[in-house]
């Protein structure tokens, strides 16, 4: 299913509604520990955060722990939270895990930066660290018919293509020899927890110089920076 539209004042405006619950929230038990002030439990604007940062970090702990870095797609109306699809290379261990009984935690990860004390109008406080995660915890299961794997992939492919690109245009034979080395996945989410510390529960004065200063904040480095150097480095 076509994963729904989102854009950035979308999420925006969800963490204006977001923020007025935050007293309410009960902090979850789960994979990660969340202060009261920073869970997150709106389903959209969680969901919203997964399409926009869909490259996740893969975890199992069966026997041992193991994490693999893949982008997903996830359907936002099956099951209680959603499902996430992907895929792993066969010969990643990892795909042995995909019974439908083991479970895993798939980590989203957004934004994040140093918050220097500097920053805030009230003296005496400490540096530290603001980010926005969302953890999906479920029991990954393999795909294996046919023709819900190629459509797994041809989801997963429209999500982030932007360049022309068609799969339905590769010959059948070419597919077919790329999903003998895969090994497709979904998970229904059992589990969705939302860590977004922002500094929100901070006083006005405060977020206000933080976000003056984040505008000038360092930013961490491109793709292309990443990759022109180490080319260079070992071309």
């Amino acid at each position: 299913m076509k994963t729904m539209p989102h854009t950035r004042r979308d999420l925006a405006a969800l963490f204006a509604l977001a923020g007025v619950d935050l007293a309410a929230q009960q902090e979850p038990s789960g994979s990660l520990y969340i202060p009261k002030a920073h869970n997150i439990a709106d389903r959209k604007l969680l969901h919203d955060f997964m399409d926009e940062f869909a490259f996740v970090d893969l975890v199992t702990a069966a026997p041992d722990i193991r994490i693999t870095h893949i982008p997903v797609w996830l359907d936002r109306v099956a099951g209680k939270f959603g499902v996430l699809h992907g895929h792993v290379s066969r010969q990643n261990p990892q795909h042995k895990l995909f019974d439908g009984k083991q479970s895993a935690v798939i980590v989203f990860r957004g934004p994040h930066a140093y918050i220097s004390p500097t920053w805030y109008a009230k003296p005496g406080t400490v540096p530290t660290w603001n980010f926005a995660v969302v953890h999906a915890t479920g029991k990954p299961r393999a795909v294996t018919e046919k023709a819900a794997f190629k459509n797994l992939l041809a989801k997963l492919i429209a999500k982030f293509e932007k360049s022309g690109y068609d799969f339905s245009n590769v010959p059948p034979g070419v597919i077919d020899g790329m999903m003998q080395g895969i090994v497709g996945f979904e998970m229904e989410i059992d589990l969705l927890e939302g860590k977004f510390k922002l500094g929100q529960e901070r006083n006005e004065p405060d977020r206000a110089s933080l976000l003056e200063h984040l505008k000038t904040a360092k930013v961490d480095r491109s793709i292309y920076s990443l990759t022109e150097e180490f080319y260079r480095a070992k071309l």
